[in-house]
């Protein structure tokens, strides 16, 4: 059961936050700019992992 109270009480790395304003920001691309760069919405989570790491 402490594990569990762990995980719940630890804060997110600031990782998880630069994934999520990544996804977003590639959510609002209008499909033109998406055509443009040559991303799929499959391809989303890899992207917003590589743009988070960084």
């Amino acid at each position: 059961m402490g594990f569990l109270t762990e995980m719940f009480t630890r804060p997110r790395p600031q990782e998880h936050l630069r994934y999520r304003a990544a996804l977003a920001l590639l959510h609002s691309m209008s499909n033109a700019d998406r055509a443009d760069i040559g991303i799929k919405p499959a391809d989303f989570p890899r992207v917003a992992r590589e743009m988070s790491s960084r």
